[in-house]
């Protein structure tokens, strides 16, 4: 099967090229380098260097013609979403509707979309929160990737194509960047193997549902492989606040860091966990990898990648 991956030199794409590659899929893989890295791009992958709001997108799905999009291309710094949420919907939308209608023109069998389980329900009303729980995002981040799911279910019921949207929890694992405010995990291991003191945002009571990126990948697959739509919770439904978290990482970096607290992020949730029941029972998906293995794991690619 030929599967185009757009943000396939990112973070999880790049995990899920390799697991494509693996399984002996062919792959092409669209990002624009923003924040994607060509030495995460495997080499049996195809990549073109471009952006999916591009003219360019549209001569690529003509040459290659792809079975299945797994579309995770995005602007994901809900920060940057505050400071400039125009250039977010353009990326985050636009760019969402520009793949989804080279999808349909060209004739894929079904696009998966990397959403937010986070993102998208808001400050949480219950939790764990299943797929039917309200989503009233609190960024324009969420907003854009709310609207990305309508479209998604737009040109579902315009054309056809099979269609699945992914909400993602708490994301973690190697490859992750430090420099992205999202990623608390990666942002705190780095500090704490430099001997930096990382500061905790409040009171760090707040939670969220963190889950490794190989399981991630795995539920791309699954949404890919099987004859299934809708929406699916990918996440632990495990909550874990941010002060524990970094006790876990104090310990396992050895570093023994004492907990510093500064002000707390205006907008942010204080609790974040999703409900994985559906895609359990629908995909046969569910989370393999623990929090502490998952950690440990992370905190030995940053040791060795960063000497």
């Amino acid at each position: 099967m030929k599967v185009l991956v757009t943000g396939g030199a990112g973070f999880i794409g790049s995990h899920i090229v390799d697991r494509l590659v693996e399984e002996g899929h062919q792959v092409v893989v669209v990002d624009n380098m923003a924040t994607g890295s060509r030495r995460n791009v495997n080499r049996a992958a195809n990549l073109y260097k471009t952006d999916i709001q591009g003219w360019r997108l549209e001569r690529i799905f003509r040459n290659e013609r792809p079975n299945v999009v797994l579309h995770l291309a995005a602007q994901v710094n809900l920060r940057r979403s505050v400071e400039d949420p125009v250039f977010d919907a353009q990326v985050n939308v636009l760019g969402t509707m520009n793949v989804l209608q080279q999808a349909v023109r060209h004739g894929v069998r079904k696009v998966v979309f990397s959403s937010s389980g986070g993102a998208i329900y808001g400050e949480q009303e219950l939790g764990p929160a299943s797929e039917s729980h309200a989503t009233k995002p609190l960024s324009p981040y969420g907003i854009s990737k709310l609207c990305g799911e309508h479209y998604l279910f737009y040109f579902q019921r315009l054309s056809g194509i099979q269609v699945v949207s992914l909400r993602h929890a708490n994301v973690y694992g190697p490859r992750q960047d430090p420099d992205g405010e999202a990623g608390v995990v990666a942002i705190f291991i780095r500090q704490m193997l430099n001997n930096q003191q990382p500061i905790i945002n409040g009171n760090g009571r707040q939670t969220r549902d963190f889950v490794y990126v190989d399981d991630v990948v795995e539920a791309n697959l699954a949404a890919m492989g099987q004859d299934s739509q809708g929406v699916y919770n990918v996440g632990t439904g495990t909550e874990t606040s941010v002060n524990e978290l970094f006790r876990i990482l104090s310990e396992l970096t050895g570093m023994g860091c004492k907990e510093v607290h500064g002000p707390a992020k205006a907008g942010e949730q204080t609790r974040s966990v999703v409900d994985p029941s559906r895609i359990k029972q629908e995909l046969g998906w569910e989370p393999k990898v623990d929090l502490t293995e998952g950690l440990k794991k992370t905190v030995a690619y940053f040791r060795e990648h960063m000497g």
